[in-house]
C-alpha cells in the first residue's frame, strides 16, 4: 500500500489549489481511495483497500475553528484559492475563519466536500481536471 512518506513527497509538488488535480490524481495511483483533512492542525487520514489507514502529522500549530460558518465567504476564499492566489496555509485559516472543520476527498468520486463544526455538508465540487 502507501505510506505517508509517499504521499507527503506527492504533497511537496502543492503550491496552491491549482495543483491540486495532479496531486489527487498522483495519490489515487498509490491506492488512497479517501482522506479526510481536519483544519485544525491540517492532520490527515487516508483510507485505502481493506480498511487500510494511515494518519499524518499535524503540520501548523492549532487553529480555532469559528462556530459560524460563512458559506459565502467560503466560497469566496475557496475560488481564489483554486485560482493559484493563495497558499495552504493561508486556505486553511480562511477555512478556520468560515467555520470550515475537514474536508473529505473521495478519489472513487472525484470529488472534495467541506464540513462544519456540526457535521454538514457545506460544500461539494467535483475534483476539477480529474
Amino acid at each position: 500500500m502507501f505510506t505517508v512518506s509517499q504521499i507527503e513527497q506527492a504533497h511537496e509538488k502543492v503550491t496552491s489549489g491549482a495543483d491540486f488535480p495532479q496531486y489527487i490524481q498522483e495519490i489515487k495511483a498509490m491506492g488512497v481511495n479517501t482522506f479526510e483533512t481536519w483544519v485544525h492542525d491540517s492532520h490527515t487520514d487516508y483510507y485505502g483497500k481493506e480498511d487500510f489507514h494511515v494518519t499524518s502529522a499535524a503540520q501548523y500549530e492549532p487553529l480555532g475553528i469559528s462556530d459560524i460558518t460563512n458559506e459565502a465567504q467560503f466560497r469566496h476564499y475557496l475560488q481564489i484559492h483554486q485560482q493559484g492566489l493563495t497558499d495552504y496555509i493561508t486556505f486553511c485559516t480562511h477555512c478556520a475563519e468560515t467555520g470550515i472543520e475537514k474536508w473529505v476527498v473521495s478519489l472513487d468520486d472525484m470529488t472534495c466536500t467541506y464540513y462544519d463544526k456540526q457535521g454538514n455538508k457545506i460544500v461539494t465540487e467535483q475534483i476539477p481536471g480529474a
